[in-house]
């Protein structure tokens, strides 16, 4: 029986091509091809700026260090997330505020945030999470009340959309991230879109050691080395120039999920947020016996994903100034409880989303 993946990239001889014709070029660090897809991004995503990072997490404190934030702000961050979205929070020297999240999406509950603000509150996160987005109205009128920065984590959002317009480019700053799972994918690597050209500024000089431009070695300020390669930029070109049939597959493989399980009444199919598009990073399930469903779908061969640990759980926030007792946070110790994420990839075949939904009608007994 061949185990499922819960990903798998959709690579071939177009992305061997590429990273093969940039070797022969000879010019492997950022040059030319991460220029090209930087320019093709910024038209994606609807900023006019961006620059590369060496992953999302890396994006995030990046972004969050050109908006000056740092030893003794906070930044308030959805419980129910990947823990890079606070990790960054600390990188940048900042202290994440975790914040319950929605129900029905598992967004961050904008309702919850007044009770998070202290005088120390600088930005709140919209973590656009599963495929689909946060309310960004909402959340950007929030922002506005309270004199916040906005920093989108759209590492699961490439091509998701906010009533038309694309994440990313809905905040001061939005984040992005090529990790090997993601819609796209160069195997690693990150991206700040922006619209403010000071900010770009900022942000380039962060990343690229404290100067604008290579070539020299004088340092206005300190900054890193957060540069990508153009091996990385070949693949991602060819990535984006999928990203139609991509996005295209994966929602015609969720839509063949809803169809194998339907009227199934253990279990709530997550689509996507009112007024967000969805670009389906994962099929996502609240589901009834969420344990024992995912354990007898790793028996036959499945891998599963549970949701995301509540951060305020997290061992390494659990302890300290960080610490939030759990009555704060009922909607993400629930998702984390009921949520699992079954298989979705352009290679999934149909064959394999209808094996799935039988073993889980077996499992509820409605097969």
């Amino acid at each position: 029986m061949q185990r499922i993946p819960q990903v798998s990239p959709w690579l071939g001889e177009d992305e061997s091509a590429a990273v093969a014709q940039v070797v022969a070029d000879g010019w492997i660090t950022e040059g030319p091809a991460s220029a090209a897809f930087s320019e093709a991004l910024d038209r994606l995503i609807g900023a006019p700026f961006g620059v590369f990072a060496p992953n999302g997490t890396l994006a995030l404190a990046l972004a969050l260090m050109a908006l000056d934030i740092g030893p003794g702000d906070e930044v308030l961050v959805p419980d129910t997330t990947f823990v890079g979205s606070a990790t960054a929070v600390v990188l940048a020297g900042a202290r994440p505020v975790f914040v319950d999240v929605e129900p029905e999406t598992f967004q961050l509950d904008v309702g919850r945030a007044a009770a998070a603000l202290t005088g120390r509150t600088r930005a709140v996160m919209a973590v656009h999470l599963y495929g689909t987005a946060c309310d960004m109205d909402a959340l950007g009128a929030f922002a506005a009340r309270h004199g916040l920065r906005v920093v989108e984590d759209a590492a699961q959002g490439i091509g998701v959309t906010w009533k038309g317009r694309h994440v990313g480019a809905l905040g001061d700053l939005g984040c992005f991230s090529f990790f090997a799972d993601k819609t796209i994918t160069t195997g690693e690597g990150g991206y700040v879109a922006c619209r403010d050209p000071a900010l770009h500024e900022r942000l380039r000089q962060l990343r690229n050691q404290g100067r604008s431009e290579r070539g020299s070695f004088v340092h206005p300020a300190i900054g890193f080395n957060f540069r990508i390669t153009d091996l990385q930029a070949a693949m991602g070109l060819v990535q984006l120039g999928k990203l139609p049939q991509i996005l295209a597959r994966k929602t015609a493989l969720h839509a063949r999920y809803r169809d194998a399980l339907a009227g199934l009444p253990q279990i709530r199919v997550l689509g996507a947020a009112p007024g967000a598009g969805l670009v389906p990073f994962r099929c996502v399930l609240i589901a009834e016996r969420a344990a024992e469903l995912s354990a007898h779908l790793e028996a036959a061969g499945v891998q599963i994903r549970g949701f995301f640990p509540p951060l305020h759980r997290q061992p390494c926030f659990a302890e300290g100034r960080e610490a939030q007792p759990d009555s704060r946070f009922p909607n993400a110790i629930a998702g984390h409880r009921d949520g699992l994420c079954l298989p979705i990839f352009p290679t999934l075949a149909e064959a394999q989303v209808e094996r799935i939904g039988a073993l889980v009608r077996d499992f509820y007994g409605s097969g």
